[in-house]
């Protein structure tokens, strides 16, 4: 799974931004952004999952326009990542997305946030729009 993210200079910074994962960072140079933005996501990763993330590892692919593409060691990790920051994006509490997908109970969206379950990129998008509908993410599949 690749997570789409874009790239640009503004003024003496080079800005990078992922929507999927609610990150953005800056550096001096593109490939400082590029290394910064890596650095943000294995941060950010592990505030979120401390017992999880010994070999998780991030691969930013640099394509030379304004896009780049994010690529991780565990899939179902990122996804629960993704769905996380979109929901505190949203402002959104567990039952609140739960409720977004037609269910009573938290804990049957609560799986997908722990990295827990497996999922289609159908029910991925389905997820990632409970968990915040004003926010559309571009996906790809590589």
């Amino acid at each position: 799974m690749e997570l789409e993210g874009k790239i640009w200079k503004s003024g003496k910074y080079w800005l990078i931004e992922v929507p999927a994962i609610d990150v953005m960072t800056q550096g001096h140079t593109r490939k400082e952004a590029l290394d910064m933005i890596k650095d943000a996501i294995l941060g950010l990763i592990s505030c979120y999952f401390p017992n999880e993330t010994t070999d998780f590892q991030v691969t930013v692919k640099d394509y030379k326009s304004n896009l780049i593409g994010i690529f991780s060691s565990d899939d179902s990790l990122m996804i629960a990542f993704s769905l996380r920051r979109q929901r505190a994006a949203s402002n959104s509490t567990i039952r609140e997305v739960a409720e977004r997908l037609g269910s009573a109970s938290p804990n049957s969206y609560a799986k997908y946030e722990k990295g827990r379950a497996r999922i289609s990129l159908d029910q991925y998008e389905r997820l990632l729009h409970a968990a915040n509908p004003q926010k559309h993410c571009h996906l790809r599949v590589v």
